[in-house]
């Protein structure tokens, strides 16, 4: 089959001249700023041939470059091989960001083109100012992919459901209620909200718009005296629930609407909106006369703290989830000790058949990573049909998976060792979990935020030389997205916020370490902060681990680790023990019980 890609720039180029246009950028975005796309908008993945989930890609008549970060270095170079698309490496010494290389490129009366939709608007402003120290143009009304997208997937049909009210803590007129008085407090009358996961949880309906995001196409417009407003197609959602809205203050109209609904505020409005979160088409229906005022999206706030009913219901989807993770791991061990041929494609098989014997089990919460050996030092990647490998009974498997529960989501990674392995991948696997077990055990004062404990996980690697190159640590959503914010734990970034981690806050605790065509290493448990003592010093606060599998010490190298730590492994495993245990039998049992017995 030919490659389709260099016709695609082809047509893309064509159209560019007809519009008199001389580069154009193509981000990862649609009209909600997903991290994950629908296929409607999956633009730069289809004229690029590159599928990863973080990318720009920007084109003109001599050069087309796709700009992604550390993680998709090896699979972009896979993917964009043949297909006229260079790779540009973000966050490398001496190379230009793509902001910086189209404000390098582009000269006096010179045009620019990036659909409306899939820009930010604080995003938008910045790109103008760059353009403009070069008296270059800026065009957000030219959606120039999607002109020459002809067989475009349309927009997806899911219906809209309520989560289960079984799991539901918080009735949705609680919930705008509290996001009224946010609202008032900044002297907002009307709030937009355009992010997925902040409509989904404020409104307690749920979707599969997204593949593994339990979320749905929408707008939602807010206002202070009462009234709020669901731009949702309407085939989605049955009467029963139409109803049951309409009782908690909902109006539903047409998901193509909302711009004609903002064209309508006036003078007297108060807008409340996240410019980082709404995109420029849809900010440009504002009414110049309307008063803004841009600030984070309270919701954002409110979800990432779980209330004490909701980590009651994480808590017990963790065991759930923990439970199906040892029943798929000693089925994988069994059957390789059988000498049958199993593939990075049959561990993701595995994997679903024992999360769909759990309750409440939805879905995975993302696709999951099954890397054995090299392609384990790839930190997103993905089997396929066409491109996978066989397991041997050697070597590291690095399987990076969740699921998503009507009671929580998971996301969880474990380093199987299939038989032997090296003293490198030992001493490696063992560095990781040293930073692992000491971001875990952290104690820190209120107010304290993920970039100032991101080192914790990373310092006994660079006690030899090493690091990752991605965040340590990213909120996780009930029944929600995989990620979410607004906190993370991270390297610091000059004038990047520091959001302070709270009391119900969930997140990943992960650090990595990637030996590109060797091996990967990556531990992940989920936690959740919790209140830990008071001294005259002030409020401190610590990690409570939520997720409950064990670790394979097969691939560690015991050793390495000091009291402490091995301390802190038992400690674990005797925990993981004792919640599984009453959930598992026969074999299932004793592997649980081989692999938790103490050091």
């Amino acid at each position: 089959m030919s490659n389709p890609i260099p016709a695609r720039l082809a047509a893309l180029r064509a159209a560019m001249q007809q519009h008199r246009v001389t580069a154009v950028l193509v981000p990862t975005a649609d009209p909600h700023l997903s991290e994950y796309l629908p296929e409607h908008w999956q633009a730069r993945a289809w004229l690029s041939g590159f599928d990863g989930s973080a990318g720009s890609l920007i084109v003109t008549q001599e050069h087309a470059g796709l700009w992604t970060d550390s993680r998709y270095f090896s699979q972009a170079e896979q993917q964009l091989a043949g297909n006229g698309v260079q790779l540009m490496k973000l966050r490398v010494p001496h190379a230009a960001e793509h902001l910086e290389w189209l404000q390098q490129h582009l000269h006096d009366g010179e045009v620019l083109a990036v659909a409306g939709d899939s820009i930010a608007l604080t995003t938008q402003r910045q790109i103008e100012r760059r353009l403009s120290e070069t008296h270059a143009i800026l065009r957000t009304d030219l959606d120039l992919p999607g002109e020459v997208w002809a067989d475009r997937p349309a927009l997806p049909q899911a219906p809209v459901i309520e989560h289960d009210p079984a799991y539901v803590s918080v009735p949705r007129a609680d919930k705008l209620t509290r996001l009224r008085n946010a609202m008032r407090k900044l002297g907002a009358t009307h709030h937009l909200l355009s992010s997925l996961d902040d409509i989904a949880w404020l409104t307690n309906l749920r979707g599969s718009d997204v593949e593994c995001n339990p979320v749905f196409l929408a707008h939602l417009l807010v206002e202070t005296r009462g009234r709020a407003t669901l731009f949702v197609q309407r085939a989605k959602l049955g009467d029963a629930l139409v109803a049951a809205l309409a009782a908690d203050g909902i109006e539903i109209a047409d998901y193509a609407s909302i711009t004609s609904a903002l064209n309508e505020l006036g003078a007297a409005d108060t807008l409340l909106l996240d410019g980082s979160r709404i995109v420029d088409a849809i900010g440009a229906a504002i009414p110049p006369v309307v008063h803004r005022i841009e600030a984070a999206n309270p919701s954002t706030a409110f979800k990432a703290r779980k209330n004490a009913a909701e980590l009651d219901h994480i808590r017990e989807v963790m065991r759930c989830d923990g439970a199906a993770l040892v029943c798929a791991f000693r089925r994988l061990e069994q059957r390789l000790a059988a000498g049958m041929t199993l593939t990075e494609l049959d561990v993701d098989k595995l994997l679903v058949q024992e999360r769909s014997n759990q309750p409440g089990y939805r879905g995975e919460s993302f696709a999951t990573i099954a890397g054995y050996q090299a392609n384990g030092a790839l930190p997103h990647y993905r089997a396929t049909p066409q491109s996978h490998s066989t397991l041997q009974s050697k070597g590291l498997l690095l399987i990076d998976s969740g699921g998503q529960y009507l009671g929580g989501t998971t996301d969880i990674t474990r380093v199987l060792a299939l038989g032997p392995t090296t003293g490198e991948q030992r001493r490696d696997a063992t560095l990781v979990m040293k930073g692992m077990i000491a971001l875990s055990r952290a104690r820190f004062p209120k107010g304290a935020s993920g970039p100032q404990l991101d080192a914790l996980a990373r310092a006994p690697l660079w006690a030899s030389g090493m690091d990752y190159g991605h965040g340590t640590g990213h909120g996780v959503g009930y029944f929600l997205n995989v990620h979410e914010g607004p906190h993370g734990i991270r390297p610091p970034v000059t004038c990047g916020a520091l959001v302070p981690l709270e009391p119900g806050m969930i997140s990943s605790i992960e650090p990595g370490l990637y030996k590109p065509g060797r091996h990967g290493i990556r531990h992940e448990n989920l936690a959740v902060v919790v209140e830990a003592e008071q001294t005259e010093f002030g409020e401190f606060y610590a990690f409570e681990t939520l997720t409950l599998c064990p670790f394979d010490r097969r691939a560690l190298e015991i050793g390495l680790l000091n009291p402490e730590e091995r301390a802190w492994l038992d400690d674990y495993h005797a925990g993981v023990r004792a919640a599984l245990s009453p959930l598992l039998e026969g074999s299932d049992l004793e592997w649980l019980n081989r692999h938790c017995a103490p050091l």
